[in-house]
């Protein structure tokens, strides 16, 4: 099954999507953000506009090239991947709160974070895929898993959140010495001669472990819908690159989807249900899609409808 859907496309085809987003994070950092400053909500808006339209354009070139099949296969994990990415920005808002990032440079963190995430994601995709098709009764396990995220996620938790725990950070500051103060957007500097990190740099290997632990329940998720690598990947990697955008344009306002991580966690539960009964039924790409639509606007709607009192809010 791996084989087949990774020769279902000439590398060319690899090839050329790595090339299109290179050009287009070259042109968003060298040219668009080539000055750190503070994203405003309307220069976010329009970014986020940008790449959702280009998401769009390349789901069409799929629903053209590959069928309308995989051109839904493609919609589906899209969403997905951007719904759970609205629960990166609450992790972020705390990161960058944190560690007191001044907003000029978050902007930056962000960018180097997503292109290491792309990477990392491109790794788990494809062992991912090679696992399933060695051992398809890990479906079941992946799940088994997703059920129990999506549980986890509905129930009352603790929001506070101490980066100053993750064990990366931890690592890195016996290994090498990390500066008190941020200077400008550098990551690296020098200590007393010996070569250094600055806080941005610590607030980055934060974001990127943090992505990893994300990317634990979006890529099963995903997988839930489609095999095909191209696919998972390329909906993955657009969905991360709006994501930038989207903390900036959400950052503010993110108080007010109140009902959103129950949405996520019935997304999440019926993908991992989906995945149990795969076996034994088959649930329809057209089912999945209305789910999941319908799930995210009745979170959103909900939660604009029945504001949180001051009280209840974070």
């Amino acid at each position: 099954m791996f084989a087949a859907s990774m020769h279902m496309l000439p590398t060319w085809a690899w090839g050329a999507f790595l090339v299109f987003i290179i050009a287009m994070l070259a042109l968003d950092l060298g040219v668009f953000h080539r000055k750190s400053h503070t994203i405003k909500l309307k220069e976010a808006l329009t970014w986020c506009g940008v790449w959702f339209t280009l998401a769009m354009v390349f789901n069409a070139v799929v629903w053209h090239w590959l069928g309308a099949q995989h051109g839904k296969e493609w919609t589906a994990g899209y969403l997905v991947e951007i719904a759970l990415s609205v629960d990166n920005v609450f992790v972020f808002i705390v990161i960058f709160g944190y560690f007191k990032v001044p907003a000029a440079y978050q902007h930056r963190v962000l960018f180097w974070g997503i292109i290491g995430a792309a990477v990392l994601r491109f790794v788990f995709i494809l062992a991912g895929v090679s696992l399933l098709a060695q051992f398809h009764w890990l479906i079941y396990g992946f799940g088994a898993f997703l059920v129990f995220t999506g549980i986890k996620l509905a129930l009352p938790h603790d929001d506070n959140f101490d980066p100053e725990k993750n064990i990366a950070v931890r690592l890195l500051r016996k290994v090498i010495p990390v500066g008190r103060d941020y200077e400008g957007k550098h990551f690296f500097t020098r200590i007393d001669g010996r070569r250094a990190v600055t806080p941005l740099f610590v607030v980055l290997l934060v974001i990127e472990t943090t992505d990893v632990a994300f990317a634990l329940d979006s890529i099963p998720a995903v997988l839930a819908i489609t095999d095909v690598p191209f696919i998972v990947f390329t909906s993955n990697i657009f969905a991360i690159l709006g994501l930038r955008s989207l903390y900036f344009a959400l950052s503010g306002v993110m108080d007010l989807f109140r009902f959103l991580n129950i949405g996520l966690a019935v997304i999440l539960t019926f993908i991992g249900a989906k995945m149990l009964l795969s076996g034994y039924h088959h649930i329809s790409i057209e089912l999945s899609l209305g789910v999941i639509g319908g799930v995210l606007a009745i979170a959103v709607g909900a939660s604009l409808l029945f504001p949180a009192s001051p009280k209840d809010k974070r």
